[in-house]
């Protein structure tokens, strides 16, 4: 009863945060609305008995993809902190109360979840299923790599081109 309580606690997060990171105009505050609603799905993962697919969700997704997303607003200078005023509490409430309704529901669910540990499967190893994403689907791990590559290339080039007064 609590797992589903939490569940639809998390849901709410995510779907509010994703909302808000749409609607947002400074694309900072858009990325970290983005971050809080990748951990509520991370922490929803966990409620599923998916510990790993939750640490790939924060690593990769809340982690990498984030950085990446901030490099390119820092490249295409699009943040201009200097021309924002310091936000007040209004501004900060959301984002406040969305990351508390995750991070405690992050702590409850380990806590539930610890005392009642002997209920649950066993989980497949990280050795087997490293062995089985490179082995077969190796090729599509090499495609996104080579994604995340070009994007970076071309967040570069773009960076370039609009300080240099233009490419020719």
């Amino acid at each position: 009863m609590i797992e589903q309580t939490i569940f639809y606690l998390l849901a709410a997060t995510a779907v509010i945060a994703t909302i808000l990171a749409i609607t947002e105009k400074h694309p900072v505050h858009a990325i970290l609305y983005l971050v809080t609603s990748l951990f509520s799905m991370a922490v929803i993962f966990y409620l599923l008995m998916a510990p790993l697919v939750a640490a790939f969700e924060v690593i990769l997704y809340a982690g990498a993809i984030m950085v990446l997303f901030l490099f390119v607003i820092m490249m295409l200078d699009l943040g201009h902190p200097e021309k924002g005023l310091s936000p007040g509490w209004r501004e900060w409430l959301p984002a406040l109360l969305l990351s508390s309704v995750s991070i405690g529901s992050l702590i409850v669910a380990v806590i539930s979840r610890h005392a009642t540990v002997a209920a649950y499967p066993s989980a497949l190893p990280i050795r087997a299923v490293a062995m089985r994403l490179f082995q077969e689907h190796g090729l599509a791990v090499e495609l996104v790599s080579l994604q995340l590559l070009f994007a970076l290339v071309g967040a570069l080039y773009l960076g370039k081109q609009s300080k240099g007064g233009g490419a020719k």
